[in-house]
């Protein structure tokens, strides 16, 4: 397993809706990488079982996190996928599991190499190997590493996007934000609207976010969605903003957000955009 920090970190739910949003980011990743179709299909199998899993038993029929990560490194795309649950009642290979319908003979197959642990707080890990030539075209250099911080939001649950470096985001970032304004019952208008929003952010995302990675909190409810980017350069927030545009649209974030706020957050700063649909 990597000992370096993720190119991509999911912090979810444990509910089918945000499975779909795993198999969004595995093809936003395919896309970057150049990943042949048979081998996404195959690693987009693997990991929507072993998420499925985290759905189904991790947690007896409650609500719980599901963590996924993604490393890129030469040739190989590796994927962890972490629950703090219950844990694996024996061993992987037992037939009981595979009886009870968990899909680890299915991610046994599809992927080059797996291995399943118990987390250190208890739970599961499951990391998966599978081949990918062109994936360390996009591992983070060592400086490209910080750690970036997440937002205590009180209120909505919220998902946590974590990607680096950041030029990954362009074929990631709008896919999930598509899936997330749908989940928020926006109309295909709305939906079209934080598309090019999200287009907007990760074009011009590369001079204003600190470091190589770019944390986006995002918090659902029905008819709205707001998206907390972070960490940026003081200063860079209010910029960010006002060079936001996008094929000739103007500034796409002042066009299409019902609201923004720059917060400090210590040497840092925070973005924080708001999107509705009233209808």
């Amino acid at each position: 397993m990597a000992e370096s920090p993720p190119n991509v970190r999911l912090s979810l739910a444990n509910t089918p809706e945000n499975v779909v949003l795993v198999r969004e980011m595995l093809s936003g990743i395919a896309q970057a990488i150049d990943l042949d179709g048979s081998d996404l299909n195959d690693a987009r199998i693997a990991v929507t079982e072993a998420c499925n899993n985290v759905v189904l038993h991790a947690y007896e029929g409650e609500e719980g996190p599901l963590e996924v990560e993604v490393y890129l490194t030469p040739r190989t795309l590796s994927v962890l996928v972490r629950d703090h649950g219950v844990g694996i009642p024996g061993e992987p290979e037992s037939p009981e599991l595979d009886a009870g319908g968990l899909g680890l003979h299915v991610i046994q197959t599809l992927a080059h190499g797996v291995e399943f642990s118990d987390g250190g707080d208890g739970g599961t890990e499951v990391w998966m190997e599978f081949a990918a030539a062109n994936a360390g075209s996009l591992a983070l250099p060592p400086e490209g590493r910080p750690g970036v911080p997440t937002l205590a939001l009180p209120g909505a649950p919220t998902t946590t996007i974590c990607i680096g470096p950041i030029g990954l985001a362009r074929t990631i970032l709008p896919r999930l934000v598509i899936a997330l304004a749908a989940r928020a019952h926006f109309s295909t208008d709305r939906i079209s609207d934080a598309q090019m929003l999200a287009d907007a952010l990760v074009a011009h995302a590369h001079g204003a976010v600190s470091g190589d990675k770019l944390s986006i909190d995002v918090v659902i409810e029905p008819r709205d969605l707001e998206l907390h980017i972070s960490p940026l350069h003081v200063g860079r927030a209010q910029q960010l903003i006002g060079e936001s545009e996008l094929d000739g649209l103007g500034r796409v974030i002042e066009k299409l957000t019902d609201r923004h706020e720059v917060v400090a957050a210590g040497s840092h700063e925070t973005l924080t955009l708001g999107l509705s649909d009233p209808r």
